[in-house]
């Protein structure tokens, strides 16, 4: 017979501030949460081991780095809202009910805010605890227990209190991916801009260079309804078009981007191998710092062709504190020994 799985890390302990149950109910309670895993094939107790060296005091907060996958599709994006739900929001449910800490405490900050529908791979964050944990390998797979299957922590790491998952970033690196054949592949349908039109790669690799360094991408910018205000200075390291059989995958790296930047360069792009517009008018829609002109030659392109692939930090500030626990990335389940019966 398999055994219950038993998952174990450190719990904070109790808080003045929190409300907690009385009598031997609250022991109970407080000693076995239980969590029921998405699948629902599993029942998993997490059973907190609470002494000296797990936990430090609240005022001096341990900071986790996490690396994100997810398909998109059925979120309204990464930031935070309930109801349609996004990323944020099951994330920072998985981390309450594991560290028993309310989403003020956690303080979990994204490295960027995807659009609904948009997908990543190496979406980064970070999150803070006023205890520390010794091991991180239990911790992280009831973290991917408690997510729906099409999200994915894929690594996570104690960081140093200077580090932040935003503001610290060096660069960022996004893909748009166009299938294009005549038909579309079904298996494709969610993660791939189709275009039935025969793109030309070489005049969309042409107009690309003419992205590459510092401008003023206002042309590309949707207006943003909040009260943020970024400058629409932006360096573009590199932009490159690579054709795989029948897909054409856009790839550009920048030091940060606006809102919506990459999708309204993409469909400029696809405009330009679709042999509409020469390459040359990246340059003049570029100096014309006015997202109407962009919006007179294209539209913009849909989001379930982008991919967040991966945020690039110095390799300093993604050094983890003296005595931190060992990165984990992900643990490997092996059968156990056990008798079978032969009919």
């Amino acid at each position: 017979m398999l055994g219950l799985a038993v998952l174990r890390f450190a719990l904070p302990p109790p808080r003045a501030s929190a409300s907690f149950c009385t009598g031997a109910a609250a022991v109970t309670a407080a000693a076995a949460g239980d969590i029921s895993l998405v699948d629902g094939s599993l029942r998993a107790v997490l059973r907190p081991e609470v002494d000296e060296a797990d936990t430090v005091a609240a005022e001096s907060a341990h900071r986790w780095r996490m690396v994100i996958s997810y398909d998109g599709t059925k979120y309204k994006g990464w930031q935070y809202q309930p109801s349609p739900p996004t990323i944020q929001f099951f994330l920072e449910k998985a981390l309450i009910h594991i560290t028993k800490l309310d989403r003020k405490e956690l303080c979990l900050v994204g490295a960027g805010r995807t659009d609904a529908g948009v997908h990543a791979r190496g979406q980064v964050a970070h999150f803070t605890t006023p205890f520390a944990y010794h091991c991180l390998d239990s911790f992280h797979s009831a973290i991917n227990g408690l997510l729906p299957p099409d999200i994915r922590v894929r690594e996570i790491s104690e960081a140093s209190p200077e580090f932040h998952a935003r503001t610290s970033s060096k660069s960022k690196i996004y893909h748009y991916k166009i299938y294009n054949g005549a038909v579309m592949d079904p298996f494709h349908n969610n993660y791939a801009y189709h275009s039935a039109h025969k793109l030309n790669p070489h005049a969309m690799q042409e107009a690309a260079k003419h992205f590459v360094g510092v401008h003023d991408f206002t042309s590309f910018a949707n207006a943003v309804h909040n009260d943020r205000v970024r400058s629409p200075i932006k360096k573009i390291s590199r932009f490159d078009v690579t054709e795989m059989d029948a897909i054409i995958q856009l790839e550009v790296e920048g030091t940060g981007f606006l809102y919506r930047q990459v999708r309204n360069m993409a469909a400029l792009l696809i405009q330009v191998g679709k042999e509409g517009l020469p390459p040359g008018i990246v340059p003049k829609i570029i100096a014309a710092k006015d997202r109407k002109e962009l919006a007179k030659v294209a539209f913009l392109a849909p989001p379930h062709g982008l991919y967040l692939m991966s945020v690039n930090y110095d390799k300093e500030i993604l050094k983890p504190p003296e005595g931190s626990p060992p990165i984990s990335f992900g643990r490997n389940h092996q059968i156990s020994r056990c008798k079978l019966l032969f009919y």
